[in-house]
């Protein structure tokens, strides 16, 4: 289990631009060894949803998925984002392949089941498949997951990219070195949200307890922490939270909030 495997969440800010997606993926075709890249495209959905005069609501930032937004998130991230990633990793000479939770029956979810709120076709993950995982990753093929799962039954659903690659890093763990990174415009898990200097450099579970207590975290960061110690706590050896056009030095620790 010495190989590692780097398990990389890009956000919606790097897919809407072209010039910063493309230095993205070169920095991320330069990392030696095993690799998933995880992404979402919410900005682009929500575009392709007002175009068409098709009302978005969304319940603390997540998508509420009737069946016509489903299928625009399908279309855009499953379709056109996923392949226009894996068409950008080619061009740098890296073997990939875009997958949904479909393919390959890679994830399974179910459909959200909530008291007081319907999400419509939003699901939440059961089982990740690592056998056809690694599989493709031993061929030396990065994978490229769009953020769409199904239930086994024929019915796609939107699922949360984040979790995503929580749940895969979580799945991989017992098979290689795992290394989570979700990456985003932002440094790192900030003191101060204003302030870029004042990243975070370490955190352990009890710091991010007291601080969040202390309302020292940024509301919309805490969903992030919570997925990171999960992971930690399943086994993922480590997780790095910061700026996408820093993907090697948050590699390298030197830059970025690490939490082990």
């Amino acid at each position: 289990m010495s190989e590692s495997l780097y398990i990389i969440k890009i956000s919606g800010n790097i897919i809407d631009d072209e010039q910063r997606l493309d230095a993205f993926l070169q920095q991320f075709s330069s990392l030696s060894g095993k690799k998933i890249l995880v992404h979402g495209g919410g900005k682009l959905a929500t575009k392709m949803a007002d175009q068409l005069n098709i009302p978005q609501q969304m319940i603390e930032g997540r998508r509420v998925t009737d069946a016509d937004t489903l299928r625009i998130v399908t279309m855009v991230y499953a379709g056109y984002i996923n392949k226009n990633i894996v068409a950008g990793l080619y061009a740098k000479g890296i073997s990939a392949m875009g997958v949904t939770g479909a393919d390959g029956n890679c994830i399974l979810a179910h459909k959200r089941q909530h008291a007081n709120i319907d999400y419509g076709y939003v699901g939440d993950i059961d089982v990740v498949n690592a056998t056809f995982l690694h599989q493709v990753l031993e061929q030396n093929t990065a994978i490229v997951v769009a953020p769409i799962t199904h239930d086994g039954k024929g019915q796609l659903l939107n699922t949360n990219a984040d979790t995503i690659a929580q749940e895969i890093a979580k799945a991989l763990s017992s098979l290689y070195q795992t290394i989570l990174i979700y990456s985003f415009e932002k440094k790192g898990v900030l003191l101060d949200v204003n302030d870029e200097s004042s990243v975070i450099a370490n955190m352990n579970k009890e710091q991010y307890l007291l601080l969040k207590a202390e309302g020292k975290i940024f509301a919309g960061m805490i969903p992030k922490l919570d997925n990171a110690f999960a992971a930690i706590d399943a086994g993922v050896g480590k997780v790095i939270i910061g700026q996408a056009e820093e993907l090697v030095l948050l590699i390298n620790t030197a830059s970025g909030t690490t939490i082990e």
